[in-house]
């Protein structure tokens, strides 16, 4: 009896475990959120516009897929904690019976045993022994009906959270897409022709075609600045939040192999550059979409295929962590903000991260594993 007793106790407590790291969860995603509306608010006063966009729209995306795992767990934990209640209905009727039988008052028939005083003693022990665990379960009972009631809350309140948050990012990139059209600072270290782009995106057929022939597009080309990744290869971030979907050499569903990385973003993910680097070519490509080619160093490029929208010019020199694109997916989502877009059991379903962002590394025109190059162990 006591052994079960405590099993029970076991079992509520790990319960109330998982409600209140939900609920923390919960509120520090909310915490998040409000700092990235802040960050919103003073970008438009920032002196570099493009930055502080930059940095607000990540800020948001780091926020809402906190927000999504916090009102994920809060569901589950709820139902759980629901379903948990609803299989013990009979048990819980016992124990409020027993408890509603040992009233403050009680009758003197109740201080009679049929074995005379000894049983009597003997039930008035067991009695003092299993009064306090009865009551422990009661007051854990009481907690969890109220764990329910406050759990139901904050979903309504993370899911408001959630639209909120969702509304002022969009707006953040529509910012940003208005703030690199206006930027005029970059410097360019060449001019592409769109002749001989055109003629060589007709001739070739490959992305190794492609990359060789890169250095004949351009015109008045400037010697560049040095630039070097040593120390920095293999600590680079990936260029978007996202998990690692296919590595590179893995066979995809029709069994073609490709040397770099496919990264699941989810939608409107903003794509940034992990470091300094020379902008090669932007635009549509083969069959890999709109793709962003950049040159970090000499005779080392960076592939990044499948954004929706690119940012920047053939021939300008960017900042690390300066954005090149956005992935699509956003328009889609918006249209219905109240449907599974805020579904919280959708998160952790890999259906939030409905867009990839191909990622390849190319040195002297030979392809790298992307994984020596970037921390792949990211969990955006």
């Amino acid at each position: 009896m006591r052994l079960a007793v405590a099993l029970s106790l076991m079992v509520w407590a790990a319960a109330a475990h998982g409600q209140s790291t939900a609920a923390t969860q919960a509120r520090a995603a909310a915490g998040a959120l409000e700092e990235a509306s802040r960050m919103l608010d003073e970008a438009d006063g920032a002196r570099d516009r493009v930055r502080a966009l930059t940095q607000t729209i990540q800020a948001f995306e780091t926020g809402l897929g906190a927000m999504r795992s916090g009102l994920r767990a809060a569901a589950i934990n709820e139902a759980q904690l629901t379903k948990k209640l609803q299989s013990r209905e009979e048990e819980v009727a016992q124990l409020l019976g027993v408890l509603q039988s040992m009233g403050d008052e009680p009758s003197p028939v109740m201080l009679l045993h049929p074995d005379g005083p000894t049983g009597n003693a003997r039930a008035g022990m067991l009695l003092a022994e299993l009064t306090p665990a009865l009551n422990r379960r009661a007051d854990t009972l009481r907690s969890d009906l109220e764990n329910v009631q406050m759990l139901r809350g904050l979903q309504v309140d993370a899911a408001e959270r959630l639209q909120a948050g969702l509304t002022q990012v969009q707006a953040a990139r529509t910012e940003l897409n208005q703030a690199m059209a206006n930027r005029t600072d970059l410097p360019t270290r060449f001019t592409e022709d769109p002749v001989r782009t055109g003629i060589l995106i007709a001739s070739t057929e490959t992305l190794d075609g492609f990359a060789s022939g890169l250095s004949e597009i351009v015109t008045d080309e400037t010697e560049p600045a040095p630039v070097s990744l040593e120390g920095q290869i293999g600590a680079l971030s990936l260029p978007a939040q996202g998990l690692i979907l296919r590595r590179a050499g893995e066979a995809d569903a029709a069994g073609v192999k490709r040397p770099g990385i496919i990264l699941a973003t989810r939608p409107g993910a903003i794509v940034t550059t992990p470091t300094a680097a020379t902008i090669r070519y932007t635009g549509p490509l083969l069959d890999f979409g709109n793709v962003v080619i950049l040159e970090p160093q000499a005779q080392t490029l960076f592939v990044f295929a499948g954004l929706d929208v690119v940012y920047g010019k053939a021939g300008q020199v960017i900042a690390g962590g300066t954005p090149v694109g956005l992935m699509g997916g956003i328009s889609q989502q918006t249209a219905d903000q109240s449907g599974g877009l805020l579904s919280p059991l959708r998160e952790g379903a890999g259906t939030d991260r409905s867009e990839t962002l191909y990622i390849e590394v190319r040195q002297n025109n030979t392809p790298q594993n992307p994984a020596e190059w970037f921390r792949t162990d990211e969990d955006g």
